[in-house]
């Protein structure tokens, strides 16, 4: 015979309506007879065991330890979990009751229900949802209302925030950092072409399930950029919207006249809090932190993280320009930039419009083999050398020793302007045995010329250098044969006189 405690237990369970009667009976009866009949006087112990087989969630089994039956159903849903409570909301892990399909299910407190504002948001995130479909966007699926308690079906994401993941393991090695900002501005940047500014982008906002899947989150602060829905934030006189260590300085003044850029200054001060741990201006009061994001330059990355390369920190910088004009104009833009970046740095990724991977590059050589030798070129035709390329023949002293090509220049692989310390080609023929063709070297730099010579044609034989009318001209040949024949004319009168 079970005491009180457990007797009461049953109860609450069967008026629940988690477990059916039979099958209560059933469960109950094997677990006495494995178990044994103390178990009948031990609730929690029966608690496990109905845990261990399936028919009760750990969350469940809790709150009917503490004496509750109701609250487990919602509409069509049965509550499984509480994954997290918020100012706004009360997120839930639910399963549908005949699909059983898992799914979250935002609830809005009671208390906040009579806060029209409050009311307003909740729906407008449900709107904002429901015109988004892309896989690194949370989906929306139904929204209802049981009475007085409002609610948001979405998509279940088995995974964790990026606030929770750095606050467990620490800050993210640069290329993780890396994917999951390019997998966000991705996200983000279909909200935008959808007409939606999120407002509120943050670590926390950014989920990563278990296939490593950034899934976009909360557009409870979400602004359409069509002239008539975006009055929400004016109706309520609510100027400052955002979470004060992502916000854009812009935002700070005015939420509701933002635009794609200030979520551009959000993610750049996420990609930050991934590489360092804490957000930009960590320190403070609250207004203090807004004008440091309004002044102040965030603290260098390099000091914190030496490993982090200076080509990403570069990224994250012109993401967090001050001023909108001087950021990434689009998250295409970002999502672009990051990709390359992670494709230089040895992990492909896929383009910012999700189709296909993007190849590795094969490397680039600092010098290139000499091209096949084209058609002779005249001096004043030839094309002026590229920008920042000073090329020189330099023949050296001794006979024996062929000339060589040197060239001095700041192209990818060679020397700086100015150094000695200089590339030097192969060595090439002397000019007088070069063919009368134009030699191109290419630096890795597209259609560019490190350096061109065109070789003299060989000179002619003394014999025909004499007969060539363009050399000796006839009236020169007349006068020196007239003189010629008046001085043998002068030599004979001398003899005979």
């Amino acid at each position: 015979m079970a005491n009180t405690k457990v007797t009461n237990f049953l109860e609450l369970v069967l008026h629940s309506g988690l477990i059916d009667k039979g099958v209560l009976d059933a469960h109950l009866d094997r677990i006495v007879q494995e178990q044994g009949e103390q178990i009948l006087f031990d609730p929690a112990r029966l608690a496990e065991q109905f845990v261990q087989a399936g028919l009760l969630t750990r969350w469940q089994s809790e709150k009917l330890l503490e004496g509750r039956h109701r609250g487990f159903f919602l509409d069509k849903y049965k509550l499984l979990d509480h994954l997290g409570s918020g100012g706004m909301s009360s997120v839930y892990l639910a399963e549908h009751v005949l699909m059983n399909r898992r799914v979250a299910i935002k609830v809005l407190p009671k208390e906040r229900v009579n806060d029209s504002s409050y009311l307003a948001r909740f729906r407008r995130e449900a709107q904002a949802a429901a015109a988004l479909d892309h896989p690194n966007i949370v989906r929306a699926y139904d929204i209802g209302n049981e009475g007085n308690i409002h609610f948001l079906v979405m998509e279940y994401v088995e995974g964790q925030d990026l606030q929770g993941i750095v606050r467990q393991q620490g800050p993210l090695d640069p290329l993780t950092a890396a994917e999951y900002i390019r997998q966000a501005a991705v996200g983000l940047h279909h909200a935008h072409q959808a007409g939606l500014i999120h407002r509120d982008v943050k670590p926390a906002n950014l989920l990563v399930d278990k296939n490593g899947t950034v899934k976009i989150l909360d557009l409870g602060l979400a602004r359409f950029t069509g002239e008539e829905q975006a009055s929400l934030t004016l109706a309520y006189d609510e100027n400052v919207l955002g979470t004060a260590d992502y916000l854009a300085p812009e935002q700070a003044i005015n939420s509701h006249a933002v635009d794609a850029r200030a979520d551009i200054y959000s993610l750049g001060c996420t990609l930050y809090y991934l590489l360092t741990g804490h957000p930009p201006f960590p320190e403070g009061t609250l207004p203090q932190r807004l004008m440091a994001h309004q002044k102040q330059p965030p603290p260098s990355i390099k000091k914190e993280r030496p490993d982090v390369p200076d080509d990403l920190i570069r990224i994250c910088m012109r993401m967090m320009a001050k001023k909108p004009a001087a950021r990434y104009q689009t998250m295409a833009e970002v999502a672009d930039a990051l990709a390359e970046w992670l494709t230089a740095h040895g992990k492909p990724t896929e383009s910012s419009s999700g189709r296909g991977k993007r190849p590795k590059p094969s490397p680039r050589p600092a010098v290139l083999p000499v091209a096949k030798p084209l058609r002779a070129t005249p001096l004043e035709n030839q094309p002026p050398l590229s920008a920042g390329v000073d090329s020189a023949l330099t023949e050296t002293a001794k006979e024996k020793q062929a000339p060589t090509l040197t060239v001095r220049g700041a192209a990818k692989g060679a020397a700086e302007p100015g150094s000695d310390k200089l590339k030097r080609l192969p060595k090439a023929k002397p000019l007088d045995e070069a063919p009368s063709e134009e030699l191109v070297f290419d630096w890795g730099r597209p259609a560019s010329v490190a350096a061109r010579y065109t070789a003299p044609k060989p000179s002619l034989p003394p014999a025909k250098l004499l007969l060539d009318p363009r050399i000796m001209p006839l009236w020169l040949w007349g006068l020196l044969l007239g003189g010629v024949v008046l001085s043998i004319i002068l030599v004979i009168l001398l003899v005979l006189f």
